[in-house]
Formats: C-alpha cells, sequence, structure tokens
C-alpha cells in the first residue's frame, strides 16, 4: 500500500491536533523546503531517517530501445535516498 499525502496530513492533525487545514499546509511547506534545498543542489540529512543527495550525471551513450538507435543522453541531477543504519534496523526487524 502506497502512502499518500492525504493520509500523511491526516496523521499530523490526529498526532499533533490540528485542523485538517493546517496539517496539510504543514505539510506542504515542509514538502516545499526539501524540493527547494535540493533544486539549489544541496543535500538533505534527517538523522534516523536517512540522507537524501543530489548527484551529477554525465552526458552518456544510450540507446532507443524501441528502434535500437543510438543516442546521446543529457547531463542532469538526480536525487538518490540513502537510508540511515537506524531507519534500516527498524525496516528489517519488521
Amino acid at each position: 500500500m502506497t502512502l499518500t499525502k492525504a493520509q500523511i496530513a491526516d496523521t499530523i492533525q490526529k498526532q499533533l491536533k490540528l485542523s485538517g487545514t493546517e496539517s496539510y499546509e504543514l505539510m506542504e511547506d515542509l514538502l516545499e523546503i526539501i524540493k527547494q534545498t535540493l533544486a539549489s543542489g544541496e543535500d538533505i540529512m534527517i538523522s534516523g531517517f536517512g540522507k537524501f543527495c543530489v548527484k551529477e550525471k554525465k552526458v552518456r551513450r544510450g540507446r532507443n530501445p524501441a528502434t535500437g538507435e543510438d543516442l546521446m543522453l543529457d547531463a542532469r541531477r538526480v536525487i538518490i535516498f540513502r537510508c540511515s543504519g537506524e531507519l534500516r534496523d527498524k525496516i528489517n526487524r519488521e
């Protein structure tokens, strides 16, 4: 099952006893901070959870799987996630 933004907002609402609007806005603000930080090229480390890292990928050769045609893939930035040891242990315990 996938956890949705609505479910996260609902959990925030119940645990912090906020209104539905306040909890949704809190979640949206947090996600916006994360997006802006990653877009600026900075990494985000959340203790006990993990680290979001921005990595640069260089120009490279690729192939169109439908036609088999060779092509060059542009350089781009990607985000990778590395979970903390604490999170890894919790996942493997359950």
